[in-house]
């Protein structure tokens, strides 16, 4: 049991719990009123990734080096959908659309070269003609690396032979 002594119990205010509070009540609320995307910097997964992409002039190069080694160590094919780049990896997937006529075609880095000065690809005679480039040594285009489930959908072994891939308009 308890007894009263009499003593009257003084409540001092306490500043620093005060403040403690007003601020857990201050992020609270700007917590609770975050939008989805206020946090997208914090998961890597919601971030938007840019696709690589690459604009420029695209040559061609055929019957001169036909049969000749690739960086890749393969036998160059005229007839393959193949390119050579400067700086993307070997095996990389890269869709080349003619700026020109807008079509087209996946093909797949094999080569580093040799690449022209100003010239962003080069691209094989069969990849050249698929693209349209009807006699023309070079045409503007655009690269965009085709990564993740949209080249995992790909028949990856035959993605070289024309006949597999078809150009797009």
């Amino acid at each position: 049991m308890q007894t009263n002594t009499g003593t009257k119990v003084r409540i001092r205010p306490r500043p620093f719990h005060a403040a403690a509070i007003a601020l857990l009540v201050t992020v609270a609320g700007v917590t609770a009123h975050a939008t989805p995307g206020s946090h997208a910097h914090s998961n890597p997964h919601a971030a938007k990734t840019r696709k690589w992409t690459e604009v420029g002039k695209a040559s061609w190069y055929g019957r001169r080096f036909q049969g000749h080694r690739t960086a890749s160590g393969e036998a160059f094919d005229l007839n393959m959908l193949t390119c050579a780049h400067r700086t993307l990896p070997i095996g990389t997937l890269v869709r080349v659309t003619n700026l020109v006529n807008r079509r087209s075609i996946m093909v797949r880095v094999n080569d580093r070269g040799p690449v022209p000065p100003g010239i962003v690809v080069d691209l094989s005679w069969r990849a050249a003609k698929s693209l349209g480039f009807n006699g023309r040594s070079n045409v503007r285009v655009r690269l965009e690396k085709v990564e993740g489930a949209e080249a995992a959908q790909l028949n990856w072994p035959d993605l070289g032979r024309p006949d597999t891939l078809t150009a797009t308009r």
